[in-house]
C-alpha cells in the first residue's frame, strides 16, 4: 500500500462486497479512483464523511459472456475450408444427441420374442377332448415321433432336438382338431423364402365323403357356368368355322383315400403357424411336373411360371411332389407287410396286381448287417405312379353310355386305335429291381454307429431323390425326407420344346401359284384354242346337215 499522500504501487482491488459509497474514517480501506496520466491521489485523513463516487463500470458474468461471443465473432473465419468444417463438427455432433423423447418411444419387438408368442400355444394343454379320443381309437395316432428321431440321428439325419419337439407339439394340436386316424412327419421340403413342414395324415372312415361331394358339387356347378357362357357368346357373335383339332381326353383323378390321393397332406412353414390342407393331385399336374423344375418359394399362392404351362400354383405343384417322392422313396423290411388275405380279383381296372396290404403279425426282423449287405431285403410299400399320372390306369376311350349314343350318329372311320394298357411294378417289389442312373446305384445302404455294432441301424439313402432316408432297427422302420424336391439329374436341365406349329391349310398343287408363260408358250396355247374352235365349228355344222337330212327322209315316208 502507498503511503498517505503519495502514488499507489498497483492498482487497488475490489473487496467481494463491492465498494461502498460512504466509507467510514476508521475503516482503513481504499477508495479506488480512476487516475489520468501523471495525477495524484488526494487523500485527507480524519476525515468525518468522504462522499467518494466509485467511477468503474459495474461488471458482471453476463457482460463478460457476451464479450466472449463479440471477440469470438470478431474472429470468425474467413476461409471456406474452415467454415466447411465448422458444419461438419455440428453436423457429427448432432448425430450423438438423443432426439427422441423416452416417454413417446415404442417398445422394439425381437424377433425372438414373436417366434416364442407364436410357439406359445403349443405349450397350452387342452380341453381334455385328445385322451377321449385316444379311448375311442384305441390309442394314439401320432407316433413316438421322438424315437423315430434317434433312430435317424444315429445316421446323422434330422433336425435339432429342440426343433424335433415343436413340431411333434405342431402335429399334436393338428391330431387334436382334425378327424384324423393316423399321422406322421412326412419331413420338409426348403424354400428359397420359407421352407414347408409336412404331416401326412389319414382320415377316419366316412370322414373325408363329405369334402368329396363338396368339390363334385363345385365342379359340376363350374360345368353349368362354362355351358350358359359358351351359349351366350355363341348367340352374340357369328358362327366361326368349325376347327378339326380335338383335344386330349381328360384323365380324371383318382378317389380320395386310393392312389396317389390315398394320404391327406397339411402343410406350414413354422411350429406354431396354422396348417393348410394340401388339395388332392390330378394325373395332368403330375405328367406336367415331371417336365419342369422350379425352385419352391414357401408361399403356397405364388404362380408357377414354366413351360409347359403348369395347371395350378405352388401348393399344387407342392402336392404333386409330395406324390412323386412318396412312391420312389418309400420303403420297409422285406416280410414286415403282406397282402390282405381276401378274396378279389387281381385283374382289376389298372391290371397292376393287387393294392391292398396289412402288417404281417409274424414278421421276423433281420439283422442291421443283412439289411446293410443286400438291397432285396427291403421293398416298395407305395403304389409306383404310371406314365399317365395314376396308380391305377384309366382307359381315356372308355365312355359313358350317353357318350356312346352321341357318337353313334358320327362317322365311324374316325374312331382311334386301342390304346396299350399301362402296367406299373406291383407293389412290394424289392429295391434291388430299381435302375441305377448310369453308374450311380438307386440307393446306398450304410451302418451306423460303426463303434457299437451291436446296437447299429441299417441306414438307406436315395440317390434318385436326394434328401430321402430310411432306417430299419430290430421291427421299428422309418422314412423321411429333407431336401429341395427335385429329382437328380446328371446334366443341367433343359425344358421342353414346343410343339409343332398347326398347318393353316392343306398344302398342295391346286392352290400353289403358276409360273407366268413365256411368249411362244402363249401363243402356242392361242393356236391350239383357234384350232379346238375350228374343229368345234366343223363338227356343228356336220350336225346340222344330218339333222337336216334326217328331217327330209321323215318327210318323204
Amino acid at each position: 500500500m502507498a503511503e498517505p499522500g503519495g502514488e499507489p504501487e498497483q492498482s487497488p482491488r475490489l473487496p467481494q462486497g463491492g465498494p461502498s459509497e460512504n466509507s467510514q474514517p476508521g475503516g482503513q480501506s481504499y477508495q479506488p479512483q480512476q487516475l489520468e496520466p501523471g495525477a495524484t491521489s488526494k487523500y485527507q485523513e480524519g476525515a468525518e464523511e468522504s462522499s467518494y463516487k466509485q467511477d468503474v463500470p459495474d461488471i458482471n458474468f453476463s457482460q463478460i459472456h457476451t464479450l466472449g461471443q463479440d471477440s469470438h465473432q470478431a474472429q470468425e473465419p474467413t476461409d471456406p475450408v474452415d467454415i466447411l468444417e465448422n458444419i461438419s463438427k455440428d453436423l457429427k455432433a448432432a448425430q450423438f444427441q438423443k432426439k427422441m423423447d423416452t416417454l413417446r418411444d415404442e417398445h422394439e419387438i425381437l424377433p425372438s420374442f414373436e417366434s416364442a408368442e407364436m410357439r406359445r400355444n403349443l405349450f397350452l394343454k387342452s380341453d381334455g377332448g385328445d385322451e377321449e379320443r385316444e379311448e375311442e381309437l384305441g390309442g394314439t395316432p401320432l407316433p413316438n415321433m421322438m424315437e423315430t428321431a434317434f433312430y435317424f440321428e444315429q445316421g446323422g439325419i434330422g433336425l435339432s432336438r429342440d426343433e424335433t419337439y415343436l413340431i411333434f407339439l405342431a402335429l399334436k394340436k393338428l391330431v387334436s382338431v382334425q378327424p384324423i386316424q393316423t399321422c406322421r412327419f412326412w419331413g420338409r421340403i426348403l424354400g428359397r423364402e420359407k421352407n414347408y413342414i409336412i404331416a401326412e395324415v389319414q382320415y377316419r372312415e366316412g370322414e373325408e365323403e363329405e369334402e368329396t361331394e363338396e368339390e363334385e358339387i363345385i365342379d359340376e356347378g363350374d360345368k353349368r357356368m362354362d355351358l350358359v357362357e359358351d351359349e351366350d357368346e355363341e348367340k352374340e357373335t357369328s358362327e366361326p368355322p368349325k376347327s378339326t383339332y380335338k383335344p386330349p381326353p381328360v384323365i380324371p383323378k383318382e378317389e380320395n383315400g386310393t392312389g396317389a390321393n390315398k394320404y391327406v397332406y397339411f402343410v406350414c412353414n413354422e411350429p406354431g403357424e396354422p396348417w393348410v390342407k394340401l388339395p388332392p393331385v390330378t394325373p395332368a399336374q403330375i405328367v406336367c411336373a415331371r417336365k419342369i423344375r422350379k425352385f419352391f418359394t414357401g408361399r403356397l399362392d405364388a404362380p408357377i411360371v414354366s413351360f409347359p404351362p403348369f395347371p395350378g400354383n405352388e401348393a399344387n405343384y407342392l402336392r404333386a411332389q409330395i406324390a412323386r417322392i412318396s412312391a420312389g422313396t418309400h420303403v420297409s423290411p422285406l416280410g414286415y407287410y403282406r397282402f390282405a388275405e381276401e378274396e378279389g380279383d387281381e385283374d382289376e381296372e389298372g391290371g397292376g396286381g393287387r393294392d391292398d396290404y396289412e402288417e404281417n403279425p409274424d414278421f421276423e426282423p433281420l439283422s442291421a448287417f443283412e439289411m446293410v449287405e443286400s438291397l432285396s431285403t427291403w421293398v416298395h410299400h407305395v403304389p409306383s405312379i404310371l406314365k399317365q399320372g395314376r396308380c391305377v390306369w384309366f382307359n381315356p376311350l372308355q365312355k359313358t353310355e350317353e357318350e356312346e349314343g352321341e357318337e353313334e350318329e358320327e362317322e365311324k372311320d374316325e374312331v382311334p386305335d386301342e390304346l396299350q394298357q399301362e402296367i406299373g411294378p406291383p407293389l412290394l417289389t424289392p429295391l434291388s429291381e430299381d435302375e441305377g442312373i448310369q453308374n450311380i446305384p438307386a440307393w446306398t445302404a450304410s451302418l451306423s454307429p460303426k463303434l457299437t455294432p451291436q446296437y447299429a441301424v441299417a441306414i438307406l439313402r436315395s440317390n434318385r431323390w436326394p434328401g430321402a432316408y430310411a432306417f430299419a432297427c430290430g421291427a421299428k422302420f422309418g422314412n423321411i425326407y429333407f431336401g429341395w424336391g427335385h429329382k437328380y439329374s446328371l446334366g443341367n436341365h433343359t425344358p421342353a420344346l414346343p410343339p409343332p406349329v398347326q398347318p393353316e391349310y392343306p398344302d398342295g398343287p391346286e392352290i400353289r401359284e403358276a409360273t407366268d408363260p413365256t411368249v411362244q408358250e402363249e401363243l402356242a396355247f392361242k393356236a391350239a384354242q383357234e384350232q379346238k374352235a375350228l374343229e368345234g365349228m366343223e363338227g356343228e355344222e356336220e350336225e346340222e346337215e344330218e339333222e337336216f337330212e334326217d328331217g327330209e327322209e321323215e318327210e318323204d315316208d
